[in-house]
């Protein structure tokens, strides 16, 4: 999802907050706590209901805030800081360059040690490690109990879209699962691939902030949108996972489109510009988290309009759970992930004329208070609470 929110009040961690931590569940997160709120952060929050958590950012460098300002308030002292009861956030500070081949040993050297001394000083036994990167060895570190590799994207098949080298990337996560207790995987075809190679491995798709999107309509309209309706929206990250040719059939077949979130500069420039050149087309870039009630308002119908390449399928894009937390119907390519919540609120197709039609069938339905309500009943069993509570279980996490 293509946001940001603001990092709440922090306090530095003493000793008196020591006995709060028995039984810390140290994830180490893909994503900063700073930058896009995804996944990692959601579960975080949620997890506390169940155990104490240290948030661990992934390793940056002083350098980084010259590349990535978003997450230049991260490199500032104190580096181990709690930002909520029972939650704790780390920041690890390493040298330049920490993710380039040549520099991921030092990179990981760094980070244990760092993580031994954030656990020390936070006390208490840590329960589980939860690792998400597959070249950073961060097991043994802290004296875990359990180690759990957690699945959220097929890092193999998103090497084209990072420029990585694929061999390297199946080797480091060949030896991540194997040193796992256990892989926790967004996709049910993901935990059949793992546990055909012998591995335990438990299905936990993403889940939806439902609460953050109960007043949309209540919402003030954005200034820098003006469509005619009705309107199909799509938000999130546009680039090479994005169908465009799917895009344009919702245009040409008279529906207005509105696109929030970042553009990959390199992805289609000229074929993206002349489809938000069209009278029927708004992009409005990147907008924080707390703003999307305002534009989801606006749109009738939510898209996920995914390419039907691997790492696509072996996804589960949030975005789909959010649009119905709003009371928005969902029309989607036919991903592993959107077949298996099985529900007539999500239409599936694949070809630009397929999607165009479905997006002109659920417009029609759109407004109904019934389709609203079900909408809303269906995430609400699909929530980030939910997922901790069976997160928490395949844990083993005391009751």
């Amino acid at each position: 999802m293509a946001h940001t929110l603001d990092t709440p009040a922090t306090t530095v961690v003493d000793g008196s907050t020591a006995g709060d931590w028995a039984g810390l569940i140290v994830l180490c997160a893909a994503n900063s706590w700073d930058a896009v709120k995804l996944a990692d952060r959601h579960m975080a929050e949620r997890l506390t209901a169940h155990a104490p958590v240290l948030y661990v950012d992934p390793p940056i460098s002083h350098l980084t805030r010259f590349k990535n300002p978003a997450v230049a308030a991260s490199v500032r002292r104190p580096h181990l800081r709690t930002v909520a009861p029972r939650l704790a956030r780390y920041t690890p500070v390493v040298a330049p360059k920490p993710t380039h081949p040549a520099m991921i040993p030092l990179t990981t050297r760094l980070l244990r040690r760092q993580l031994r001394g954030a656990v020390r000083r936070l006390g208490g036994q840590v329960h589980a490690v939860i690792a998400t990167d597959v070249f950073l060895d961060v097991y043994g570190a802290c004296g875990e109990q359990h180690r759990v590799y957690w699945w959220q994207d097929d890092p193999v098949a998103g090497a084209v879209y990072w420029g990585a080298d694929v061999d390297r990337l199946k080797q480091a996560e060949e030896r991540l699962a194997n040193a796992s207790d256990l892989i926790v995987a967004v996709n049910e075809i993901a935990v059949t691939r793992w546990e055909e190679r012998g591995l335990r491995a438990a299905h936990l798709p993403n889940g939806c902030d439902a609460s953050s999107f109960a007043d949309v309509d209540r919402s003030a309209a954005p200034p820098d949108v003006d469509l005619e309706g009705p309107v199909a929206g799509f938000v999130g990250h546009i680039n090479s996972r994005t169908d465009l040719g799917l895009l344009e059939a919702v245009a040409d077949a008279g529906v207005s489109v509105m696109l929030v979130g970042p553009k990959e500069p390199s992805f289609e420039p000229e074929r993206f510009d002349r489809l938000v050149e069209r009278r029927n087309v708004a992009y409005v870039g990147s907008r924080p988290f707390e703003q999307l009630p305002s534009y989801l308002k606006l749109i009738d119908v939510g898209l996920v309009p995914y390419g039907m390449t691997d790492f696509n399928r072996y996804s589960f894009p949030m975005k789909t759970l959010e649009y119905l937390a709003a009371g928005r119907s969902v029309v989607a390519t036919s991903l592993p992930a959107m077949q298996w919540l099985d529900t007539d609120l999500v239409s599936l197709a694949d070809s630009p004329e397929a999607f165009a039609a479905s997006v002109k069938r659920e417009v029609a339905l759109a407004g109904d208070p019934e389709r609203i309500r079900r909408c809303r009943q269906f995430v609400s069993g699909h929530t980030w609470a939910k997922r901790a509570e069976q997160f928490a279980e395949l844990l083993e996490l005391p009751a």
